[in-house]
């Protein structure tokens, strides 16, 4: 029986054109496919178009899942007309150990310059829908591996930590603040309780207060506890270790608060006692306790203060002032985009999601109302 050479021509034809359909390409790299528990994975994507002969945008996105946590760090874009790309970075934080699966949605977005022209014809303010063609594309997850951690780990990542005590002596139940600073790269360094209740000694817990700076591939964190201690007599307060590891390296290590000596003044009896014999029955002394709640107040209005003081100021005001003007001289969503970008995406991950959803998907928010939450954002 003779081949069908019509039959097997077309099937080579059909063959290229699916081999070619895609007009793109797209890489997602990771160094470290067997990390640790909570040890930060970085993600690399690059999508790039390849065909100019058609009008290309994408939308990429990791969905969000209990078996880890994902943060970005990098977004650029280029939406040059027929030779659009993207390239992103993530930290990537596994939850859980074992084998987990990450996967991507990846949605290739068709159109033409006609319908790009009409959707930025108008008014700045008036931005109208681009029309696509949405086409999902089968992206391949990402498996991990995921090792668990050494026993008795609190803190995961290359951390220091540091202790201040702005006060050794008090009266007898005066607050006594303390102040506990963990910072470096790794998992956030969180903990419920910084201060076992195995020590025996009165102490009050705020939450603490984080902030992060992205430093290279990386996420530099610092948590700050701040603490008040109570007694009615002088104590020490006993050394506490925390158990840390540092997946690079893969080594244990400590991180300690050392021992510290406090003086507290005693409450004299003799001036508790009165030495006639005939008082007033039921009369007791609280002035102790007043003064306690007193020093309770001031410790914890205190600390409201500066909280609601540090949140308000996040960004100074030279470094706020020129920023302001340059997102009120943005001419479209566009230039916002790209100076929001240039700056601290992770500071305007909401509003760059709202521009990136105006321009690429259904959104319809105003380019007035994007410039007023980009600027209440720097308050």
């Amino acid at each position: 029986m003779k081949p069908n050479r019509g039959r097997y021509t077309l099937f080579m034809l059909l063959l290229s054109l699916l081999l070619q359909a895609e007009d793109f390409t797209y890489a997602i790299h990771t160094q470290n496919n067997t990390p640790y528990l909570k040890e930060p994975v970085l993600l690399t994507v690059d999508i790039n178009q390849t065909n100019p002969d058609v009008v290309l945008f994408f939308r990429f996105e990791i969905p969000k899942s209990d078996a880890y946590t994902v943060k970005q760090i990098d977004a650029t874009h280029d939406d040059t007309l027929h030779h659009a790309s993207i390239h992103y970075r993530y930290l990537l934080y596994p939850l859980k150990t074992g084998k987990i699966t990450v996967p991507f949605t990846l949605i290739k977005r068709l159109t033409d310059e006609a319908k790009v022209a009409y959707s930025f014809s108008g008014d700045r303010d008036d931005f109208k829908k681009l029309e696509t063609k949405d086409i999902p594309i089968d992206v391949t997850p990402l498996n991990l591996k995921v090792r668990p951690l050494p026993e008795k780990t609190r803190f995961i990542g290359d951390f220091t930590i540091k202790t201040l005590f702005p006060k050794n002596e008090a009266e007898a139940y005066e607050a006594i603040p303390m102040r506990v600073s963990i910072e470096g790269i790794g998992y956030p360094p969180l903990t419920d309780a910084l201060l076992p209740k195995e020590i025996g000694i009165t102490h009050f817990d705020s939450k603490p207060v984080l902030t992060q700076t992205t430093v290279g591939d990386n996420i530099k964190y610092k948590a700050v506890y701040e603490l008040a201690l109570s007694s009615p007599k002088s104590f020490t307060l006993p050394e506490i270790a925390f158990g840390a590891f540092n997946p690079k390296t893969r080594k244990q290590y400590l991180l300690t608060i050392p021992e510290h000596r406090f003086t507290v003044k005693s409450v004299n009896v003799n001036t508790l006692t009165d030495k006639v014999d005939t008082p007033k029955p039921l009369q007791v002394n609280w002035e102790w306790l007043g003064n306690l709640l007193g020093y309770l107040l001031a410790f914890i209005s205190g600390f409201v203060t500066a909280w609601l003081f540090k949140y308000k100021r996040k960004v100074t005001a030279s470094q706020a002032a020129p920023l302001l003007q340059k997102i009120a001289d943005c001419s479209d969503k566009r230039s916002l985009l790209q100076l929001l970008l240039a700056n601290d995406p992770t500071r305007f991950e909401k509003v760059i999601a709202k521009i990136e959803s105006d321009l690429y998907q259904d959104g319809s928010h105003t380019l007035k109302q994007l410039k007023q939450e980009a600027k209440e954002t720097l308050k």
